[in-house]
């Protein structure tokens, strides 16, 4: 019988080897310069553009894209068996996901560190750009609603997070302005920062702060306002670096613990082609996102990981690594799942039902803890914590996203400038996070939630359609884009397909409704990159 630690040591030399060697390849298709200045330089402005160390980007990047989503969607689809989901991490990881958030990095810094939506403007027309940022901005929108509900709950059932988290983000200031100001020493920094963030969780645990869900909703949407409009340099950068330090930290113990434990996979390797969430193909493809690819890392990489790149050699381990790194955790957590026999994963995800997956994550991670003398139940609260907080940290970067997007469709195109009201960038997130925020107080956003997987995946495949286009029209090979773009606009369009026909058939109209206005989209943009593709046209740079 195979166990978790032959999984997991076989992930870790296929990863590695995929950094290594097809990262390598992607980077001589690419172009990388050492010597060439990126927009982080050429466009500092002290607020979205400012240049940051590798390590602090790194910790930015993974602390933006990983969330609760690595753990959920494994964990979730391994109703169909673990091998499936398995194999899926693995491929996807190396050939789609990793290509998909390294390509969109260098194709937005190579655009003036402009979004996909830009790319998209400028490789196949003005439209394309319109429709993808509505549709960008839509999503983006459904995250904050979901997420700003996920995290108040979490900090009503938790309190002790609650004041962790706040603790956190004053920590993240003084980090931020030692860092950048006082000009303090990154690895003194990095470990006095590292010992105050486990102070903050002890303090925390020590002086819960209790508040009602609503109250949480309310304070949440003030803090990521005042999180998307200022400097990344004195919050985002500096929360997310330290932030990434828990899951580092998380990864490590649970990679120790099961090197302890090597525990035996129970679940079935393949345990059949229709379940409870529908049939393997596509819905595995749409279920399992972040840690095989993922459509909103494009709007990371392009959105803020792009302005502040230093070096454009960084791309590399903050695109491909960094993704990389998340394929891991999706691992672990189908391995916390794949450990338990079917009568107890059914236990965690009852049937026609979401379940709980971080609760069987936090618990299976508890128990590799505790072979190393972590009691068990700190264990599970640490693994719940490190899950907490980087849903908190999706959440402030969505909203920086979510600004960004729409002061970019507003913005002239012969000019780049900003419209002075609908560009201004204290109003652009104010819009947004009025509509994330009423979405999320009047609870509607649950009736279209169901449609994230596919619109996710659909954002995945039109930034690799952006890329194959921008590669195309450079005369530039582009088969390692072209081909993964392929696979995620067959995987969505048939979820979507599907999707209509389940919710016509149980009299869900709002969510069909929905559904075709996504399937429209993808069919729209489709059709603008033939007509682009068929146009004569220079060389983009």
């Amino acid at each position: 019988m195979i166990s978790g630690l032959t999984l997991l040591l076989i992930s870790v030399v296929l990863f590695f080897s995929g950094y290594l060697f097809y990262g390598r390849f992607l980077t001589k298709k690419f172009g990388i310069d050492k010597n060439q200045k990126t927009p982080a330089h050429t466009m500092e402005d002290g607020v979205d553009y400012v240049p940051a160390k590798a390590p602090v980007l790194l910790g930015h990047h993974f602390a933006s894209i990983a969330g609760a989503a690595p753990i959920i969607g494994p964990v979730t689809a391994a109703v169909f068996g673990w091998g499936p989901v398995y194999l899926w991490i693995i491929v996807g990881g190396i050939f789609m996901g990793a290509v998909h958030d390294f390509s969109a990095l260098i194709a937005s810094v190579r655009h003036k560190a402009k979004s996909i939506a830009l790319v998209i403007d400028e490789q196949i027309g003005t439209f394309g750009k319109r429709l993808f940022l509505v549709f960008a901005w839509s999503a983006l929108i459904l995250i904050l609603a979901a997420f700003l509900v996920i995290v108040a709950k979490t900090f009503e059932a938790k309190p002790e997070v609650a004041a962790a988290s706040a603790l956190f983000i004053l920590l993240a200031l003084i980090f931020g302005v030692s860092l950048y100001r006082l000009k303090l020493n990154l690895v003194v920094g990095t470990i006095v920062g590292v010992l105050l963030l486990f102070l903050c969780i002890y303090i925390g645990m020590m002086f819960p702060l209790k508040l009602g869900l609503t109250a949480w909703i309310w304070i949440l949407i003030g803090y990521i306002f005042a999180a998307s409009v200022a400097p990344v340099w004195i919050l985002l950068q500096p929360r997310d670096y330290l932030n990434s330090f828990l899951l580092y930290i998380l990864l490590i113990g649970a990679f120790v613990g099961i090197l302890l434990t090597n525990p035996k996979i129970e679940l079935q390797f393949y345990a059949g082609f229709s379940k409870e969430i529908g049939y393997l193909f596509p819905i595995l493809f749409v279920t399992v996102a972040c840690g095989a690819i993922s459509g909103f890392h494009s709007l990371v990489a392009s959105g803020t990981t792009s302005k502040q790149l230093n070096r454009e050699t960084d791309a590399k381990l903050i695109g491909y690594g960094g993704m990389l790194i998340e394929s891991l955790l999706a691992v672990i957590a189908l391995i916390t799942a794949a450990m338990l026999t079917g009568d107890k994963y059914r236990a965690f995800m009852p049937l026609k039902k979401t379940g709980n997956p971080v609760e069987l994550f936090a618990d299976g991670v508890g128990g590799f803890l505790a072979s190393f003398g972590i009691p068990l139940e700190t264990g599970i609260s640490f693994a719940a914590l490190a899950v907490s907080a980087f849903a908190l940290t999706s959440l402030d970067t969505g909203c920086r996203l979510a600004r960004l997007s729409f002061q970019e469709f507003f913005a002239s195109k012969k000019s780049g400038k900003q419209d002075k009201l609908l560009g201004n960038r204290f109003f652009a997130t104010l819009v947004s996070v009025m509509a994330g925020g009423g979405l999320a107080l009047s609870g509607q956003w649950k009736a279209i939630w169901p449609l994230f997987g596919a619109a996710n995946q659909l954002l995945a495949a039109l930034a690799l359609l952006a890329v194959t286009i921008w590669l195309r029209n450079k005369k530039s090979s582009n088969w390692f884009v072209r081909y993964p773009m392929y696979f995620m606009y067959i995987m969505t369009n048939c979820a979507l397909f599907i999707l209509i026909w389940q919710n016509i058939r149980r009299g869900h109209y709002i969510i069909t409704f929905f559904t075709v206005l996504l399937l429209g989209v993808s069919l729209t943009m489709v059709i603008h990159a033939i007509k682009s593709l068929r146009r004569p046209r220079a060389a983009a740079s």
